[in-house]
């Protein structure tokens, strides 16, 4: 390679990482920031003085006594009791996802496995049913709810997010299933297995990193869910990211910012370590979806 070949690239080399760490900086900054923040005063971290109070701590360190603070903590989920939330976050998001794979992959691999047109069809109108704004479909069902005095409960909540990511995971592992050949299929039904067992001990473990990764995508969308859950939930039985939303306050009742700045980071770390758990099987199944094999 010649001297100016290799000065071109290590031009293009150092602009690449330049990007990526300016892209690192926009991504992680905030975060860092927020974390940072929370243990401070609502004085510090939205100081209109010098924004340099929320490093140093000048009015955290004048009220608490210290640079740093958990009120904020204490006060979210002590106080506030924002471990409710938690706990309904974790029910709705668990069934969501389990009844959500457990329809997706029967129905994907009957689409998949299926010779007939309708399938076709059938997935043309679950990606125009998941085209269509969450709130239009969740109107539809507020009616049903008043009217048989199922509003406010977390098993309602569960139902509609099911049947909003349903044809979500429906596409995704369709997919999926079409990238394993139909001789794994055939093989297991010549050694005796049924359909239902060949598609259960030959055909799952084969696709488990499309599981995973359509389970993560369906986790996040009931986790980071906000117009159904504050729609069809009672204050009672609120999730996270609504209670969140309520620390703010409204225009009749003063909320606190800290409580919802703290809230924010017990919601998005959990987020950062399943991502950083499941990091291998998501890429491989990205990739396993992503090209033909």
């Amino acid at each position: 390679m010649s001297t100016a070949s290799k000065g071109k690239f290590g031009l293009f080399g150092w602009f690449a990482a330049s990007m990526v760490v300016f892209w690192l900086l926009l991504a992680i900054g905030p975060f860092v920031w927020t974390v940072w923040g929370s243990f401070k005063v609502q004085g510090d971290f939205f100081s209109k003085a010098d924004w340099r109070n929320a490093i140093y701590g000048v009015m955290t360190t004048v009220e608490t006594g210290e640079a740093f603070t958990g009120n904020g903590y204490r006060g979210a989920w002590i106080q506030e009791e924002f471990w409710r939330n938690v706990l309904n976050t974790s029910i709705v998001v668990f069934f969501t996802v389990i009844i959500s794979l457990t329809l997706g992959t029967l129905g994907g691999y009957a689409l998949a496995r299926s010779g007939f047109r309708y399938a076709f069809f059938i997935l043309i109108a679950a990606l125009v049913f998941r085209a269509m704004p969450h709130i239009t479909l969740v109107s539809g069902y507020l009616l049903p709810f008043f009217e048989w005095n199922l509003w406010g409960r977390l098993s309602t909540t569960i139902v509609v997010l099911v049947a909003i990511n349903q044809p979500f995971t429906l596409w995704m592992l369709h997919s999926f299933f079409l990238n394993i050949p139909k001789d794994l299929d055939e093989s297991a039904l010549i050694d005796g297995c049924t359909r239902f067992e060949a598609f259960r001990f030959v055909i799952v473990p084969v696709m488990w990193p499309g599981v995973i990764t359509t389970g993560l995508f369906s986790f996040l969308l009931a986790y980071n869910d906000f117009v159904v859950t504050s729609m069809l939930l009672s204050s009672e039985n609120q999730t996270m990211v609504p209670r969140i939303a309520s620390f703010l306050g409204t225009v009749r009742e003063q909320g606190n910012v800290m409580f919802a700045v703290s809230a924010v980071v017990s919601a998005i770390v959990p987020l950062f370590f399943l991502v950083l758990f499941f990091q291998r099987q998501i890429v491989s199944g990205l990739t396993a979806g992503a090209v033909k094999g």
